[in-house]
């Protein structure tokens, strides 16, 4: 947390503040530092489950790869930092970093402490808002059981345990989540599936529901999973698996009383709204605050120009970037949405269903409470910027005769487009990988070189034309590093692959980049959010 001064000075501490928390180790990381130097009690480290899997490096985007070498080394820096302040005498109190009042010191079941939960736990169960609704299914041997479930008056968590014959752990129900319900009394859906951005171990048999606004006195959870298919079955007598396919029926349902959690929540309307100069327009509707956190609703749609220029899928892709000062402390926190190692709200939800049909996005933050403090007055929120795909060509012609030994070091294609870069420097051709990792197929061009991107990269869609006029897709691969001051990102070992092309088609090729997932900064929007120095959970 940095004080808040000048406009100028303003924007250059955030800036600073971005880059060192995307350099810097991780949120969790910070925060357990923080609480030992407040004396506060910790969890136990996470420990990686033996049934965690590795994906293929291969298929990964630009956007997911590229952060873990630097990150053992800055980690370590970050905590030597760390604990060299503890030596100074500090000038105030981090009343941000950590909780205040100070957590609980309570037991905290294991796995909730795998899936990240401990905190939540600790803020939830002093007031009657964790639940055991006694779910243990054994069927054929494969067994889910549900022991835990955290409520307040605007998510559910329901933390599940599934495990296989021999023991291990399963991971079957995060792809079900669309079957599991949770309804009032006549079967209308209160809740849907949100998204619970911090990572564990136990982060798969964690599901995040966030509530509607009108919360019925009791709700129904409905987990409707029979015929579900697990794979062979199991002989108990030889303690081996069969060559038989089995499915097994694991369906339940539990009520839960809402009364203590809607009590222990403050729900305030808002009717704030703003459009940026490019047609997107923004509306505040509702603030809600729990013990566990706060969240913030808000509907995004689009002009009529907008519209027309955005890509097929904006709402998927397009976020919000902003920051939350805290005016009393002059203290301020930066989410940068779904960029790579950046901060992003606790729960995130985002509701499609009215987009296809012109109607809006529906968008909640929910921050949790160690980095927006529940009891700060006078709290603002400020919108940074956005970024949302819209449809802006531009071309690159290419011509592979011009590559050659010496252009290894020198460019020999060029493009620029919305303050994005690229250079190609060398090409060559590659079979394609399959899904199980083998290769195969006809070697397709592969053009290598160093980028620079003003802009998102993720949301990109290029296309490629031989000669003939005939189009070719295009995968663009490569490794980004963190941003810099100028808010940039270097991408270096860029690759384009264009599939289908291959040595017999030609030397001479057009690429075309059909959508761009700009990054847009012209915005001023602040909006001061309710707060209030006494909630209903501190009587």
């Amino acid at each position: 947390m940095k004080p808040i001064s000048s406009e100028q000075e303003k924007k250059q501490d955030r800036k600073w503040e971005e880059e060192l928390f995307r350099q810097g180790p991780d949120a969790d990381f910070t925060l357990q530092v923080m609480q030992e130097l407040d004396h506060v009690s910790m969890e136990g480290p996470h420990v990686q489950a033996p049934w965690g899997t590795k994906k293929s490096h291969k298929s990964k985007w630009i956007y997911r790869t590229g952060i873990a070498a630097a990150a053992a080394v800055l980690i370590a820096g970050g905590a030597w930092a760390a604990w060299e302040r503890t030596k100074e005498k500090p000038v105030q109190p981090p009343v941000s970093a950590v909780n205040i009042p100070a957590l609980p010191n309570i037991p905290v079941p294991e796995v909730l402490r795998y899936a990240n939960l401990a905190d939540d736990y600790k803020r939830l169960q002093p007031l009657g808002l964790v639940v055991n609704p006694n779910i243990d299914i054994d069927d054929q041997g494969y067994k889910l059981k549900i022991e835990d479930v955290l409520v307040d008056g605007s998510q559910l968590i329901l933390m599940l345990q599934q495990t296989a014959p021999d023991g291990t752990g399963m991971y079957l129900l995060n792809s079900k989540a669309e079957d599991i319900h949770i309804t009032d009394e006549k079967g209308n859906n209160v809740a849907e599936l949100a998204r619970d951005t911090r990572q564990g171990t136990g982060s798969l048999n964690k599901l995040v529901f966030q509530l509607h606004r009108d919360i019925p006195d009791e709700i129904t959870v409905r987990g409707e999973l029979g015929h579900l298919n697990v794979g062979n079955g199991y002989d108990v007598n030889t303690k081996t698996y069969t060559d038989k396919k089995v499915s097994v029926d694991w369906s339940f349902q539990f009520k839960l009383d809402m009364t203590q959690a809607k009590v222990m929540s403050k729900e305030t309307p808002m009717d704030a709204s703003y459009t940026t100069p490019e047609g997107l327009e923004l509306a505040m509707t509702q603030l809600v605050q729990t013990p566990n956190g706060t969240r913030l609703d808000l509907e995004v749609n689009l002009n009529d120009e907008l519209r027309a220029k955005a890509g097929e899928d904006w709402a998927k892709d397009m976020d919000i970037l902003y920051h939350i000062e805290v005016m009393d402390t002059g203290e301020y926190r930066i989410f940068n949405g779904g960029r790579p190692n950046a901060r992003q709200a606790k729960f995130r939800y985002r509701d499609l269903s009215q987009v296809s049909a012109g109607g809006p996005l529906k968008i909640s933050e929910t921050w949790d409470p160690s980095l927006v403090k529940l009891h700060a007055e006078n709290i603002r929120f400020v919108l940074d910027g956005y970024t949302i795909p819209v449809k802006e060509g531009q071309k690159m012609e290419v011509d592979l005769d011009k590559a050659s030994e010496e252009s290894k070091f020198y460019a020999f294609a060029s493009f620029k487009h919305f303050g994005d870069q690229l250079e190609l420097y060398r090409f060559n051709y590659e079979r394609g990988q399959s899904s199980n990792g083998q290769t195969g197929g006809q070697a397709s061009l592969v053009l290598e070189g160093l980028a620079l991107f003003k802009n998102e990269f993720y949301g990109d869609q290029w296309v490629a034309t031989d000669s003939t006029g005939k189009e070719y897709p295009v995968e663009v691969m490569g490794i980004r590093k963190p941003a810099n001051l100028n808010e940039e990102y270097v991408v270096e070992d860029v690759k384009l692959i264009v599939h289908g092309f291959n040595k017999d088609t030609g030397t001479k090729l057009t690429l075309k980049r059909t959508v761009v997932h700009r990054d847009f900064r012209d915005v001023d929007w602040k909006v001061n959010l309710s707060s209030d120095s006494s909630m209903p959970w501190d009587q």
